[in-house]
């Protein structure tokens, strides 16, 4: 675990194109994915959103046409440390309109062994995310139904499982097919507990799983099932150096909650757009889940309204999320699950303009 890993994650529009010089043309998802998996990154995964808007103000939505036309995608990458910086450059190169950040992670797997989480001491808690194959198996289950009972067994705050369409697991890609059992293709499990609990449910997977991918990420849990624990962390706007600092809101309900009769993350990404509070958000739709006390669940055969997983995921500067939290405060009064948690790099396209930069900035908080 001596060696530093980034986890490279961009959020854009499906239909979007490559614009890299020298790239074959198609759609950047495939372009990105293309170079991930000719670099034999460690694990990457493509994921749908079901809404978005970006610094343009312009919303794409499951209730409209426009998701249908260019549906948001988020896609994320973790490798070494080099070779992540090397190829966020080929990725800044490819994209025109979106987000691209940089966040420190802790990977673990069956040859690293558990996270070494010795010097986490100051930590509030810690975000857990397993990639595993959408047809492995944990102690003779489907590992997004196993991995939650054992996340729900350990105390965990909340986790949601996220269904990938493409990615890399062990350097070789994966891609969904219409028709297939699509084994190895990714899905993506994000879990907020305490290190304590992120430390035993670590070791336990990566002897668990068959060939597992784990990251260990410091996050503070701000509320739960409408108790406010804290506000996101005061972060000054750069570090010591001059190098910007962002923030990351994640703010996770079911798709059956709701809020003055509206499901909380439609009425938020409204609320966000409305206010001009913040420049991006994405909405994920997950396939089973937990937060709280609630027990793992998703979608049923006989059901008044959808139960699966849904996350909102704001990344802005310190100033904007603070504004941002208000809002969100607003509408969790009752349910769901909120973190916060620092980015130290991230890069906002806008056509010609940017915004950020990808220089990692260092605090100790």
């Amino acid at each position: 675990m001596n060696q530093q890993y980034l986890k490279l994650t961009a959020y854009f529009g499906e239909r979007q194109r490559t614009i890299a010089d020298g790239a074959r043309p198609g759609f950047l998802a495939d372009s990105m994915l293309d170079l991930f998996g000719a670099s034999n990154v460690a694990t990457s995964v493509m994921l749908r959103g079901i809404a978005s808007f970006g610094p343009r103000h312009v919303l794409r939505t499951d209730e409209s046409l426009s998701l249908s036309e260019d549906p948001p995608v988020t896609i994320a990458a973790v490798d070494f440390e080099s070779k992540i910086r090397d190829l966020a450059d080929d990725v800044i190169a490819m994209i025109n309109d979106g987000l691209v950040t940089l966040e420190r992670a802790r990977l673990a797997s069956r040859q690293l062994g558990p996270p070494a989480l010795d010097d986490a001491d100051r930590w509030d808690a810690a975000k857990l995310t397993v990639y595993v194959g959408r047809q492995e198996r944990i102690a003779g289950t489907r590992a997004p139904y196993g991995v939650c009972e054992l996340l729900h067994r350990h105390g965990f705050a909340g986790a949601s499982v996220f269904l990938g369409v493409d990615g890399t697991a062990h350097g070789v890609r994966y891609r969904a097919k219409f028709f297939g059992r699509n084994v190895n293709v990714p899905l993506m499990i994000i879990a907020v507990g305490t290190t304590a609990q992120v430390s035993a449910a670590a070791a336990e997977l990566s002897t668990a799983l068959r060939n597992p991918l784990l990251t260990v990420e410091r996050v503070r849990v701000c509320k739960r099932d409408g108790e406010l624990f804290a506000r996101p962390q005061e972060l000054p706007q750069t570090d010591d150096r001059g190098r910007a600092l962002w923030q990351k809101l994640m703010v996770n309900t079911t798709e059956a909650t709701t809020h003055d009769g509206h499901p909380i993350h439609r009425a938020l990404i409204r609320r966000l757009l409305d206010s001009d509070t913040a420049h991006g958000a994405t909405v994920l739709r997950g396939i089973w889940g937990f937060h709280g006390d609630h027990k793992p669940h998703g979608d049923k055969l006989f059901q008044l309204g959808r139960q699966v997983p849904v996350t909102t995921i704001i990344v802005d500067t310190p100033e904007s999320i603070a504004r941002s939290f208000d809002i969100v405060d607003q509408l969790t009064t009752r349910h769901g699950l909120v973190t916060s948690e620092m980015v130290p790099a991230a890069l906002s396209f806008d056509r010609s303009q940017r915004r950020g930069d990808t220089s990692l900035a260092q605090y100790d908080y």
